[in-house]
């Protein structure tokens, strides 16, 4: 039992540092909008263990964005829900973890990708919430000239977040194709 724990802690680590290395591709479609590539690590890791190691794991990637140098900060408190709040969230992914497994278990491809959409969504949604919060409280000033702050927030983050879902769904429905064993642990939850 506790080899397991540390096994997933130390995977945590891992599939943290694989999402930074992935969120330093340039990705920025426009001016405000980004495919957050290191979200499809990420959310394979909630698949894989869950929501409690997935939050840690998440946690840890906004940690690593300080470390990196590259998290964009105006306040402290903006810091802190852009980066350890809003990438903790990612874990809400993992809520599917015991349904996706069954699905694998079973092999009910359907099933699989419903799974995977949901749970990317939840995990996508969970992010861009906290973010659309600092959005509209830390970067509203920076809207257009007679633009509301909270359309500006919704529309710069909605946009990032839409745009990041679709990419990590698609990304890991042909995973789950090419490589479904990625989507399962050795170990039972």
């Amino acid at each position: 039992m506790r080899n397991d724990r540390l096994r997933v802690w130390i995977e945590g680590t891992i599939f943290a540092a694989l999402a930074i290395v992935l969120s330093l591709i340039p990705t920025n479609i426009g001016t405000g909008f980004t495919i957050s590539l290191g979200m499809i690590p990420l959310t394979l890791f909630a698949f894989r263990h869950g929501f409690a190691a997935a939050s840690a794991s998440g946690f840890l990637w906004g940690i690593l964005h300080f470390l990196m140098g590259t998290a964009s900060i105006l306040h402290p408190l903006q810091g802190f829900i852009e980066y350890f709040i809003a990438f903790a969230f990612v874990g809400f992914a993992g809520i599917v973890m015991r349904p996706l497994r069954r699905a694998f278990n079973d092999n009910k491809r359907v099933k699989q990708y419903q799974f995977i959409i949901i749970g990317t969504t939840l995990g996508t949604i969970g992010r861009f919430f906290w973010h659309f919060i600092a959005g509209y409280y830390f970067w509203g000033s920076y809207a257009p000239e007679g633009m509301n702050p909270l359309w500006y927030s919704f529309i710069a983050n909605g946009g990032s977040a839409l745009v990041t879902g679709i990419a990590t769904s698609i990304v890991l429905v042909i995973m789950s194709k090419t490589t479904p064993g990625l989507f399962l642990t050795n170990h039972k939850k």
